[in-house]
């Protein structure tokens, strides 16, 4: 694959991918690493760019990068002149552990009665709280990628039932215990957590709209790692001031960043975070860990990993 051309990875080097230089000099001995930023490196060209989403990404690719390999796993904020590059893959399951953790601690969370259980004055009565558990509870599971398998992993070992809703159920489930359903309506009709992992395009864009949220059980906790356009937040607000959903922990939202005032900021039942569900030395870790593994194979001349799927959007 890479034969003919030079051999000099354009590497975008910002914040904690500055590992990646020192990594990719020991490793790779033949080919020369530079920043993407460099003036140089934009006239001159290069063959690999890993990144994709820098301010000089287009020009760089626009100079004949052969492959594009994107630092994140969603695609639905890359330049569309980045997507154009003959071949673009993606860090898929790169983040599937701090995410997963964090999907955990929100679940549990919510179980306990957390942040609302914690003391800031002497309780009414001690030596009990209002808490309950995950197990036995049931997690219904939007996506079954590389996040959604490791979240059924973990959910499992805490003894919840849990179902999953894919975009090909005929491949049945990767992990022993967790069911495949056919519909949105099956998932969220039972489901006590329902956690969306699925990527944000034109097929799941909002997802969950105020017909699912009328099938939706009682009291369900909404998780979402995934894109904020996959839940109507207008339907959502509703289904919170109706009692139907509990609590919507939101780690992903529509629009990004959120403005000043947004209803969300200031919901008592909305727990939000910045989009840094993935932020983990982890993440960055398992990052290079497939970049490097792609790299070889793209010098070999072999078959990529993970590559993107420009007409299904991720």
């Amino acid at each position: 694959m890479a034969g003919a051309y030079s051999r000099c990875v354009t590497v975008r080097v910002v914040n904690e991918i500055k590992q990646a230089t020192a990594r990719l000099n020991t490793e790779f001995p033949e080919i020369q690493v530079v920043d993407a930023a460099e003036s140089a490196v934009i006239d001159r060209g290069a063959d690999v760019l890993f990144g994709g989403w820098g301010e000089h990404a287009p020009a760089v690719v626009a100079r004949g990068v052969r492959w594009v390999q994107l630092s994140g796993t969603g695609i639905d904020g890359i330049r569309p002149e980045v997507l154009a590059a003959p071949i673009v893959t993606c860090a898929r399951g790169a983040s599937s552990i701090p995410i997963s953790e964090y999907v955990l601690t929100s679940m549990l969370n919510f179980e306990k009665g957390f942040p609302g259980n914690y003391l800031d004055a002497p309780p009414k009565h001690w030596n009990f709280q209002r808490m309950d558990s995950l197990s036995g509870k049931t997690l219904g599971l939007v996506g079954l990628g590389g996040i959604g398998e490791r979240v059924a992993r973990i959910a499992l070992a805490f003894d919840m039932r849990v179902v999953a809703l894919r975009r090909r159920p005929e491949l049945g489930s990767p992990v022993d215990g967790c069911d495949v359903v056919g519909s949105i309506d099956e998932v969220v009709g039972i489901a006590d957590h329902i956690v969306l992992a699925a990527p944000g395009t034109a097929r799941t864009r909002h997802l969950l709209d105020q017909r699912v949220f009328g099938l939706m059980k009682h009291g369900a906790h909404i998780v979402n790692i995934a894109r904020g356009s996959l839940i109507d937040q207008d339907a959502l607000r509703a289904a919170l001031d109706g009692g139907v959903v509990a609590r919507a922990s939101l780690d992903t939202v529509d629009p990004e960043p959120l403005p000043e005032g947004h209803w969300l900021y200031a919901h008592p039942k909305v727990l939000l975070t910045p989009h840094s569900s993935w932020s983990s030395t982890a993440f960055f870790d398992a990052a290079i860990d497939i970049f490097c593994a792609n790299l070889r194979r793209f010098l070999d001349g072999q078959e990529l990993l993970h590559v993107i799927d420009r007409g299904e959007g991720y």
